[in-house]
């Protein structure tokens, strides 16, 4: 398994094609289809303290300002994507250079929503992260947490015929969790697979309410603008899990 460190510096390497695609060029699966169910599962935010574990360089905080939230933290262990974040901040949102696995820093029952914008799946310990979350929110707060869909991270490769057309996502190795190697803007990083039993289990026995789960796909409307997201209509490629503490 790959220390701490090692994950750290492939986020370093990442981290700059990372910036400047999304501030550029944008990310079609955020564009065209995350971040809509992103901002539908957080709701009406206005007046809200928002933390976001694992912000990268801030985009979805910002969003969040601009949709009338109080107050937005954004967490990252990666010290250039805050000093990106932190490039563009406002007076209601700022930015740590913190690990989300440990939130000793924060009181406890204090933030109104928090967020996991595709983090746990980069997390070996994503079940710090829920026991942190469920410490710092107030009663009746709410987790929501975009994870890349169980079905995927297990293995997420399309079977070919010999024309190359995608016949079908190959699933195997589902029971065997642990890390997948994937390469993303020509830099090779890890992340981590766990089944989906695993993931809702744990947030049970954190405390956490279930209240919704979402496997988000496209309209032909989106698929009009990201054509590259065909794929959303075959396979499930995301989850997002609307969670809350009682």
């Amino acid at each position: 398994m790959k220390s701490d460190s090692e994950l750290g510096q492939e986020w370093v390497a990442l981290a700059p094609r990372w910036i400047k695609k999304v501030r550029e060029d944008g990310d079609p699966v955020r564009n065209g289809l995350l971040d809509s169910v992103m901002l539908d599962a957080c709701g009406n935010v206005e007046g809200m303290s928002i933390l976001d574990c694992g912000c990268g360089e801030g985009r979805f905080c910002r969003m969040l300002v601009e949709r009338g939230a109080k107050y937005v933290l954004g967490l990252d262990l990666c010290e250039l994507m805050i000093e990106a974040a932190l490039e563009l901040k406002s007076e209601r949102d700022d930015y740590r250079v913190q690990d989300v696995q440990d939130l000793s820093f924060i009181e406890s029952e204090t933030f109104d929503l928090v967020v996991s914008y595709l983090n746990q799946c980069d997390l070996p310990r994503f079940e710090a992260n829920n026991r942190e979350v469920f410490r710092v929110l107030k009663r009746g707060g709410r987790f929501i947490v975009a994870n890349v869909h169980p079905m995927r991270s297990a293995s997420g490769k399309w079977y070919r015929n010999a024309d190359g057309d995608k016949l079908h996502v190959m699933l195997d190795n589902y029971f065997d969790e642990g890390e997948r190697h994937w390469e993303m803007l020509g830099v090779k990083f890890t992340n981590f697979h766990r089944s989906l039993s695993t993931y809702i289990n744990n947030f049970i026995e954190t405390g956490f309410v279930l209240k919704r789960i979402i496997e988000p796909t496209v309209t032909m409307e989106q698929l009009n603008v990201y054509p590259e997201l065909e794929d959303e209509l075959r396979v499930p490629n995301f989850i997002v899990y609307i969670l809350q503490k009682p």
